[in-house]
């Protein structure tokens, strides 16, 4: 199957794309609401939910939006690279874990939409989240380090 083939077939069974599929595709971090959909020998990550599709989206883009000083940018237009977008999924991911719980695990947390529904009882809106703590976090991730070629 090449490319062209799989995005196609990737966006007919997929039609509620996971905003956290980068985060989601680590291992690291789980969600109650995920669906998991493997074409050919790749995975792709849904959600089951079409209400926390929109929820977990309002969230990602705020954190896109205020980290662009965290990611050295000026501003973000369009799609992150890969390594950016993980900067922002993970370490926004881990800050939210950390100051929801008050912990630093740097595991991962089991319910990316549990972690989300609790901010939100919490700070009562996804606008009102401590941001400025979230970007310390996300400034400071880092992603797993790059293969050495032989």
């Amino acid at each position: 199957m090449d490319e062209h083939e799989y995005r196609e077939l990737y966006h007919s069974i997929n039609s509620n794309r996971c905003v956290f599929e980068k985060a989601l595709l680590t291992r690291r971090f789980g969600c109650s609401q995920v669906a998991r959909i493997n074409i050919g020998d790749r995975e792709a990550a849904g959600c089951s939910n079409p209400a926390a599709v929109e929820v977990c989206a309002e969230l990602l883009d705020q954190m896109h939006n205020k980290a662009t000083f965290a990611l050295g940018m000026k501003h973000v237009n369009g799609p992150l690279p890969h390594a950016r977008e993980m900067k922002v999924q993970c370490g926004g991911l881990l800050g939210l874990e950390a100051i929801i719980y008050e912990t630093d695990s740097p595991e991962g947390t089991a319910d990316i939409f549990g972690l989300i529904a609790k901010s939100i009882r919490e700070y009562e809106e996804i606008s009102q989240l401590p941001y400025s703590k979230l970007m310390q976090h996300i400034a400071h991730y880092e992603g797993r380090p790059r293969r050495k070629r032989d």
